[in-house]
């Protein structure tokens, strides 16, 4: 007997009611990229997590650099997104310690940094090996084409200047 599910009387159709896509294969699921964000600050991680998950990121996300050492220890994200200043452990020191990591050495860093912070963006990029550096305060939209840029083309070495939202 052909029956479509129109035709079911168990049938029941699933809506999304948020703008996430449904993932509904294995297959799927694993097309889609993940973000590990970090940063102390909520409303500026809470932001990002919608921002990207709108876009249709996997999103994990810490509150400081031990935390997210820890999320890439028991899932390896294809992008890092971290704020440079944090308690327990600096962003600085989770890049440090993730270049000297060789299963997650490769892995692109976007590093967010407050205005007037002491280290130059030229030494973030150069030494530390991140893929690109974003002045606070920053739009999450230019965050996330950044994030899309660093992940198509391996690398973007940009410096963004403060965006006034």
């Amino acid at each position: 007997m052909n029956m479509n599910s129109d035709d079911n009387p168990y049938s029941v159709p699933i809506r999304s009611t948020d703008e996430t896509p449904m993932v509904t294969s294995d297959s799927a699921r694993n097309s889609t990229k993940s973000v590990l964000l970090c940063d102390d600050d909520v409303h500026i991680l809470r932001a990002a997590e919608i921002k990207f998950s709108r876009a249709g990121f996997d999103v994990r996300s810490a509150t400081d650099g031990l935390d997210a050492w820890r999320e890439i220890e028991r899932r390896c994200p294809d992008l890092v997104v971290t704020d440079c200043q944090m308690p327990r452990m600096s962003g600085l020191e989770l890049v440090d310690r993730i270049r000297v990591t060789p299963s997650v050495q490769h892995l692109p860093v976007i590093m967010l940094t407050a205005k007037g912070f002491e280290l130059s963006h030229e030494t973030l990029l150069e030494q530390s090996g991140v893929a690109a550096v974003v002045c606070k305060p920053f739009s999450p939209r230019e965050l996330l084409r950044m994030a899309e840029e660093v992940l198509s083309t391996g690398a973007c070495h940009a410096v963004r200047q403060p965006t006034v939202i």
